[in-house]
């Protein structure tokens, strides 16, 4: 798909402009299943720093690709410790806009997840003409990199709880955005522009069903913007989707949402000018440029967020993910049932569902 050649041939001039041993961790991690989409944002981490190493005169060379190995495994460690507070004091990354806004701790940590893992890679997984690594001393071992403040699980959830929209209330939101005649439905809240209100109709059941499908199955957004129309069955209610490391899974998918999905699919072809046939294709397209598209998840991100600011509390897709998640805890009490719903290869990541469960038993008895 287009998308696809897109993204490779982003990947590709990432690679360009890159050192030759980046290319080989980058086969490597290929050839191990990792997701394209997550080699590209590592490529983006090890561009930027590169390119501080010789904006700072920490290297010599004028181009990236010129960098030897040597200049990694004489990296100071002050000097590593430099290029994080760098990204800490300097404005946001990729913009030329005078901002006051700092880089987000999320960036730091994954910029020194991404740096750690090519650190590891060259001093433990390379091997030279002697079968060694290619060098030893990994400078970001010496590091202390603290990006999160640390909570208790009773913290988190009471913090992520205000934003779920469980039970009735997810059912509400999807009836909220196909409603364009109340004065509650999101037209009239909604306040819109012609060419807002035109947009709306435009890719209303497109909308309503993608978020229908995440709060109904748990998706995360990468799987629901790759989810093709061969990937979706109704008649069993579930979605074969491409787990993190590569790995297929069917997907259940909860019932009350299908009706909502149905009339998307219904003028999926004509509205988005493609051939209804082709199983092939994407699932959520996008006409925006005139020509069909895999929508991709920034517009899903943008559309989740219009929808639910309308609707009283703005939130993101993986919100939708986390509604399931606990909706889910509520009803069954088992936490490897939801563990094998999102995917997780064990239950330690479901605890904290367990925790707004609780929180929301407490605000029920309070009503009593």
């Amino acid at each position: 798909m287009a998308d696809d050649f897109t993204l490779q041939t982003n990947i590709d001039k990432q690679l360009d402009l890159l050192p030759a041993y980046v290319k080989e961790w980058y086969r490597t991690k290929m050839i191990a299943g990792r997701s394209k989409r997550t080699l590209y944002e590592y490529l983006n981490e090890y561009r930027r720093f590169f390119t501080w190493l010789i904006d700072a005169d920490i290297v010599p060379e004028k181009n990236i690709k010129d960098i030897p190995l040597s200049a990694l495994e004489n990296l100071s460690k002050a000097d590593a410790e430099c290029f994080f507070i760098f990204l800490r004091e300097r404005n946001l990354l990729n913009t030329n806009k005078p901002t006051n806004k700092s880089v987000s701790e999320v960036t730091i940590h994954r910029t020194y997840r991404a740096l750690s893992g090519l650190f590891k890679y060259l001093t433990e997984q390379t091997e030279n003409e002697n079968g060694e690594p290619y060098f030893y001393r990994n400078v970001m071992k010496k590091l202390e990199i603290r990006t999160k403040k640390k909570e208790t699980l009773s913290a988190k959830a009471n913090k992520i709880a205000p934003k779920l929209f469980l039970g009735d209330l997810a059912k509400q939101f999807l009836q909220f955005i196909m409603d364009d005649t109340s004065a509650e439905g999101y037209v009239k809240k909604g306040n819109l522009s012609n060419r807002a209100l035109s947009t709306y109709y435009r890719d209303r059941e497109r909308d309503v069903a993608i978020i229908a499908l995440i709060v109904g199955s748990g998706i995360r957004l990468s799987e629901a913007v790759n989810t093709d129309l061969k990937d979706l069955n109704l008649h069993t209610l579930s979605v074969e989707v491409t787990r993190k490391g590569g790995k297929k899974d069917h997907v259940n998918i909860a019932p009350y949402v299908i009706p909502y999905i149905e009339p998307f699919l219904e003028i999926r072809a004509s509205r988005y000018k493609i051939d209804g046939k082709d199983a092939n294709l994407p699932l959520f397209l996008s006409i925006q440029t005139g020509l069909p598209m895999r929508l991709k998840g920034a517009g899903i991100e943008r559309l989740v967020g219009k929808y639910s600011k309308a609707f009283g509390t703005e939130i993101t897709p993986h919100m939708l993910r986390h509604a399931l998640a606990t909706d889910l805890y509520m009803k069954t009490g088992q936490e490897g049932i939801v563990a094998q719903q999102l995917g997780h290869a064990s239950t330690a990541l479901v605890s904290h569902y367990a925790h707004i469960a609780d929180s929301q038993v407490k605000d029920g008895l309070s009503l009593l």
